[in-house]
This record gives structure tokens, C-alpha cells and sequence, in this order.
């Protein structure tokens, strides 16, 4: 079982590999190449038995990924946008996920449980395809900034809505003081656990000049803060950004040696790689395996309401700052919409469902509906969006 297990995971890098030379040489979106890989893997007699699970991504693959988005991420520069980021990523989820709500249940014939418990789990934009799609897009500046951000900050939103969804579903009783409560609980919690382990790591660092015990140290506050936040019922995804902020910026002002310094970017670049590689690929061997002939009505009406409360979400909110110096040019409006790529966040909350849930199995494949269509048709058409934006607008969309 383990050289079996081995083997795949071997496997995977192997195919990973040869995906990147093939779409970067025919110009293709990475993520798009990986999920198409995975569904042809499903083709093969002895396909790798690795199953993509809620444990699988938020244990082993979501932790690196966030851990290193967050290291990259300079304060000050965050700090100036915070105000619109955190709008975005607190009531632009709200609208989102109740917009989606809405439509599933007047138009899919959801109960309400159900269709909040979905619009909850798909409201979120997932840091995972959205960073790796604006990196390989080559956006920079204020604008990657802005998604990137908000794609990382959104998730005790998210969180908080889904466990409160999940709770109306299975029959208990909801108040707005407990949903407050508990959202303050899940974020504060989640920021204390990432200074409380990152704080330790930057004390250890700072006794050493060794860069494989300092490359150590960011591998254990990386991981280390996820688990610890998770297991109190806190928000991992706010502990590891938080750490790898720390980390980051410190490492910034001389905390890390130069080959230190050298060779943590180095191997968390290659650890992102990894990951991504991993999630993308096993999503494609999940979505092959999905029925969506039964539920095709279902997934299109999703699909359509995920696009809406996505634009509820950003064009009111961005108005909000528009005679601000907070303001978002419309081209990154746009792009802001449709750059809200959903992915690996939603499937491991749709996976985690509990498995008495009415309706769980049309949950879960109307999520891998929605991850595909965002995927293939988003993914595919950033680049194309972003060049419009530069030829129309004439000017760098940063």
C-alpha cells in the first residue's frame, strides 16, 4: 500500500513535469494543462489511486501554498489597501454566497439549508487558482496585490458562513451576536496562532546562521501554524498567512542570512510547485469522475449565480471607494470579477460535508461543475482579457 501510494505520488510529479514544458511551450494556462491531465489519467488501466480529500488538501497541499503566497507579501503595500481588501473579503463574500443562495433555491429548487450550505462553500474565491493563474499571467502591481489579498483574507468569511450553514442544515438554532462571535473567535483566533508560532520561529531564527535550520523553521511555522489554528477550531488559512507575513517581512529587514534567505525562496517556490501540481492534477481526476449529465440544469443555474454574486460583490463594494484614494479603475473591476477563480477551497468544504447532508451528492458535483467551468473558461481567458485591457485601456492593468 505504501509503494503503491509512493508510486503514484512519483507518478504525479513525473506527469506535473511534462505538463509545465508542454503548456508553457504552447502557451496554456499551468492549471488548465494540470486539471486536462488529470481527467486523461482517468483513461489509464493503472491510474494513481490518490483520491483528493478534504484531508489531503487542507493537511498536506493548502498550508505551502498559503504559507508562500503570504511570504511575498510586503505589509506596507498591504496595509494601504487594507480597508477595500478586508470589504471584499467580509461582505463581499456575505453578498456572494447569499446571491448564489437565492438563485439555487427559487430557480434550482433547493431547500434553503441546502442552498445556503452551497452558496456558503462556493462564495469564496480560492487563493490556489487564483494566485497560480495571475502569476502565470504576469499581473503585477496594485492589481495582483488586490486579488491575490482578498483571496487569502476571505476565508474566515467563508469559513464562519459554512459552519453557520451547515448548523441551520442539521437544525440548530442561529443569532447574529453567535455568528459575530464566532467569526471574531475563528479570525483572532487563527491571527493569534500564526504570531504565536511565527513569533517562535523568528526568536529560534535569529540564533542561527545555518540556512537548513532557518529553511527548517519557515517549514515548521508554515505547517505548524495551519495545524495548530485547526485543530483549536480556529482558521488555518488566517494562521498561515499571518506566519508567513511574519516571516516574510522580517526576513525582509535581515532576519534570515543571505544564503538563508537564498535558499527559503528556492525551495518554496519548489514546494508551491509541488502542491499546485498536486491539487490541480487530482481535481482533474476528481471532475472525470463526477456525473454532471444528471445534474447539468443544476450546474448551469450555479454557474450563472456564482457569476452574479461575484459582480454583486465587487461593483457595489468598489463603489463604495470610488471617490477615494482606495478607487478601482473599471478595467480592474473587470478583472477583479472575473478573476475570482474558485478551486481547491470550495471542493475540500464540499468533500468535508457530512455525509447524512440532504442533498450532499448534488452539492459536491455542482461544486466540481463550477471548479471546472472557472478552471477552463476563466483560466483560459485571463491572458486574452488582460491583453484587451492593455490594448483598450492603453495602459499596464497593475
Amino acid at each position: 500500500m505504501e509503494s503503491s501510494f509512493a508510486n503514484g505520488v512519483l507518478f504525479l510529479l513525473l506527469v506535473a513535469a511534462v505538463v509545465a514544458m508542454l503548456t508553457r511551450r504552447l502557451a496554456l494556462p499551468y492549471i488548465v494543462g494540470l486539471v486536462a491531465a488529470g481527467m486523461a489519467l482517468t483513461l489509464l488501466r493503472h491510474a494513481p489511486k490518490i483520491i483528493l480529500t478534504r484531508d489531503l488538501i487542507f493537511d498536506a497541499l493548502l498550508p505551502p501554498l498559503i504559507f508562500e503566497a503570504a511570504f511575498y507579501l510586503r505589509w506596507e503595500q498591504l496595509r494601504r489597501e487594507l480597508p477595500l481588501i478586508l470589504t471584499l473579503a467580509s461582505v463581499g463574500v456575505i453578498l456572494s454566497g447569499a446571491v448564489t443562495a437565492v438563485g439555487m433555491h427559487f430557480l434550482a429548487g433547493w431547500q434553503w439549508a441546502t442552498a445556503a450550505t452551497f452558496g456558503a462553500l462556493i462564495a469564496a474565491t480560492d487563493p490556489v487558482s487564483v494566485i497560480a493563474t495571475f502569476r502565470e499571467a504576469k499581473v503585477h502591481g496594485r492589481l495582483r496585490l488586490l486579488i491575490e489579498a482578498e483571496s487569502l483574507l476571505n476565508d474566515g468569511t467563508a469559513a464562519v458562513a459554512f459552519g453557520a450553514a451547515v448548523l441551520f442544515t442539521t437544525g440548530h438554532a442561529l443569532t447574529g451576536l453567535g455568528l459575530a462571535t464566532n467569526l471574531l473567535a475563528v479570525v483572532g483566533g487563527g491571527v493569534a496562532c500564526g504570531v504565536a508560532v511565527a513569533g517562535a520561529a523568528v526568536f529560534l531564527t535569529g540564533r542561527t546562521e545555518d540556512h537548513l535550520i532557518e529553511l527548517t523553521f519557515t517549514t515548521v511555522a508554515a505547517w505548524g501554524s495551519f495545524f495548530l489554528a485547526d485543530r483549536l477550531d480556529f482558521s488555518g488559512v488566517f494562521a498561515t498567512i499571518v506566519a508567513g507575513l511574519i516571516l516574510g517581512n522580517r526576513g525582509e529587514l535581515g532576519l534570515l542570512s543571505g544564503r538563508g534567505r537564498e535558499a527559503v525562496q528556492v525551495f518554496w517556490e519548489y514546494a508551491a510547485f509541488v502542491a499546485n501540481s498536486f491539487v490541480f492534477l487530482l481535481i482533474g481526476i476528481r471532475v472525470a469522475a463526477q456525473d454532471f449529465a444528471a445534474v447539468w440544469l443544476l450546474c448551469l443555474i450555479a454557474i450563472a449565480f456564482v457569476f452574479l454574486g461575484r459582480a454583486f460583490a465587487v461593483y457595489p463594494l468598489c463603489a463604495l471607494f470610488g471617490r477615494s484614494r482606495l478607487r478601482v479603475t473599471s478595467p480592474h473591476q473587470h478583472i477583479l470579477f472575473w478573476g475570482g477563480l474558485r478551486g481547491a477551497l470550495a471542493l475540500a468544504l464540499a468533500l468535508g460535508l457530512p455525509e447524512d447532508l440532504p442533498e450532499r451528492g448534488q452539492i459536491v458535483t455542482v461544486s466540481f461543475a463550477v471548479v471546472a467551468f472557472s478552471i477552463f473558461v476563466q483560466g483560459l481567458t485571463m491572458s486574452p482579457l488582460l491583453r484587451l485591457m492593455r490594448r483598450y485601456v492603453g495602459a499596464e492593468p497593475e
